[in-house]
């Protein structure tokens, strides 16, 4: 795992994983920004054979440090977390028991389980207001809804023949996900649960993230080492921005500036000036950079 200075725009430390064999996905941090919280997911991709991960490493940032793990009792490769941080809830998908975990964040305990009803759950997005929760099932092309309250399955979306990624927009009016066998976003209407509008991208999209000002959405297209910038108003992509080899994920800084994009086959985070649209730095970070969390 590294730790990145923003401004300095270099990577400032290494944390080991001090696993064996299997090696950690996505990652969230605290809402004091004091914790950080990796899935270690196993050995192999979503849907592939390998060694089934069982525990999240609880971290110290501060002092970079692992001090403790939570263990889901036995494989079942767990991939995003994500935070409530007003119920102080952490939400952790479990794909292979089709399920979201839910954990204490205070305490590190197991306080529950969300079923989604469908296989490979690997991707979870919550709705700002922490009551609904969207999960991109990767194999079986669908979106599952979720009651994060009541923890059940409210509705499975179908979206196509297989998906990756899934975020929310500003106004938790529409969820975005990206088609794996066509060059396509997907955007549905959280209102009825249905796949609304079709937005044409330059390759198969992956990673995407909203602007706080609600504008726009933004696309990690790997194939074609760029950002695609969605008008969320015309849904038609405004822009492209190049970014470094294959882009994975889009983390927006919290004053909505800059946007990181964690690029894997270079090893770098692309930093994206916003208000320019351009990459104003690449960051060296290591292989297969991925998973991006803020800590404040």
């Amino acid at each position: 795992m590294s730790v990145v200075d923003p401004v300095a725009g270099r990577e400032i430390a290494t944390i080991a994983e001090k696993t064996t064999g299997v090696h950690g996905h996505e990652i969230a941090v605290s809402a004091d920004g004091h914790t950080a919280f990796l899935p270690i997911y196993g050995s192999s991709g979503v849907g592939k054979p390998g060694i089934d991960g069982h525990e999240m490493l609880v971290i110290d940032v501060s002092s970079r440090r692992i001090i403790g793990n939570i263990d889901f009792g036995h494989g079942v490769r767990p991939h995003l977390p994500v935070l409530d941080p007003a119920r102080g809830l952490l939400y952790v998908t479990t794909e292979l028991d089709k399920t979201v975990t839910v954990v204490d964040a205070r305490t590190r305990k197991i306080v529950g389980t969300i079923p989604t009803g469908q296989d490979e759950s690997h991707m979870l997005a919550i709705s700002h207001d922490g009551a609904r929760g969207y999960t991109a099932n990767v194999g079986p092309g669908t979106v599952s809804v979720l009651d994060m309250l009541k923890k059940k399955t409210i509705s499975v979306i179908p979206v196509a023949e297989k998906i990756q990624r899934i975020s929310v927009s500003v106004d938790d009016k529409l969820v975005f996900t990206s088609d794996q066998s066509k060059p396509r976003l997907a955007v549905i209407d959280a209102a009825t649960n249905k796949v609304k509008n079709w937005v044409t991208l330059p390759g198969l999209g992956y990673g995407t993230s909203a602007t706080p000002d609600g504008n726009f959405l933004l696309v990690a297209v790997p194939d074609a080492n760029q950002v695609a910038v969605v008008d969320l108003k015309t849904m038609q992509v405004a822009r492209r921005v190049g970014v470094a080899s294959s882009p994975q994920e889009i983390l927006i800084r919290p004053d909505g500036k800059v946007a990181y994009v964690s690029c894997a086959a270079s090893g770098q985070v692309a930093a994206i000036d916003l208000a320019e649209w351009k990459v104003q730095k690449l960051i060296t970070v290591g292989n297969f950079a991925d998973g991006l969390a803020w800590s404040q």
